[in-house]
């Protein structure tokens, strides 16, 4: 049984603002099941933590959350707007509410870091360069950089290029941000690094926040809740502090490193027992 939060409804609403909604969400790759008709509410100001193994369909889920992808059945709503059906011109209007932190930065080698973090206000605003260079320096501030405009993506380290991307990410001060496995690849130091600025955002800027993680102790410190995607469905939906206790073994198995003959031996137990 999933510890549900709120049941999710199309049209119906929460005593929190609801500001995306997923309704029976299914998602397929020819034989693949990814989705499984999934059901997800993100509520306004709050850091939602998406766990599971790899495959289970964490990073496609984030992209029907900006419609990167479609559903192939179900709906996907921004506030109040269904956006799975949009037209381009009308989803060009929704898209730089969302900023994305992608898992391997995505820079642009050939820019520079005032270039890349500049890029979203070139595409999609009518400011001028000093107006640009002005926003540039002040996201770069807010994760912590400073003087590194003129720099190439070849000469930062791994969490200054993280760092980068979330600025680029910020740069239109977007409603929600994505972040695709933030820490992925740093050492522990620069990981809590970036935790601490997805704090930061969510408590200065008042961002919706999705994480997807492997990284437990980083779940734990950023989530308000955490939902565990399993062959396509949610298994867990609840807060940081009552995973560890939660009694589903595949969910153990994931959180605590209790896999394989002790989640077998459980299963036959509780087989038993009914």
């Amino acid at each position: 049984m999933v510890e549900q939060k709120s049941k999710p409804s199309a049209r119906g609403t929460s005593h929190r603002d609801t500001v995306v909604r997923l309704v029976n969400v299914h998602k397929r790759f020819g034989e693949l099941v990814v989705l499984n008709g999934v059901n997800l509410d993100l509520y306004k100001g709050e850091t939602t933590v998406v766990i599971g193994e790899s495959g289970s369909g964490k990073s496609v889920l984030l992209n029907h959350i900006v419609r990167l992808l479609k559903p192939d059945e179900g709906e996907v709503y921004f506030h109040d707007r269904r956006i799975d059906d949009l037209p381009d011109r009308e989803l060009a209007e929704i898209r730089p509410r969302f900023g994305y932190l992608f898992q391997l930065s995505a820079l642009f080698d050939s820019l520079t870091v005032r270039q890349n973090v500049g890029f979203p206000l070139v595409e999609h605003t009518k400011k001028n360069r000093k107006e640009i260079d002005e926003i540039v320096k002040r996201k770069l501030a807010m994760v912590g950089l400073n003087g590194i405009e003129e720099k190439y993506p070849a000469q930062l380290s791994g969490g200054q290029k993280k760092r980068v991307a979330l600025a680029r990410a910020i740069a239109l001060d977007p409603e929600v941000v994505l972040y695709d496995e933030p820490t992925t690849g740093l050492d522990p130091p620069r990981a809590d690094e970036i935790n601490e600025l997805i704090l930061k955002l969510k408590r200065e800027l008042g961002v919706t926040s999705v994480v997807v993680t492997h990284d437990m102790a980083s779940a734990k410190k950023v989530a308000d809740r955490i939902v565990m995607l399993y062959q396509g469905e949610f298994i867990f939906d609840g807060t940081a502090e009552s995973i560890d206790d939660f009694a589903d073994p595949r969910v153990r198995c994931f959180v605590q490193g209790v896999c394989e003959a002790d989640v077998l031996q459980q299963l036959l137990r509780e087989k038993g027992s009914t």
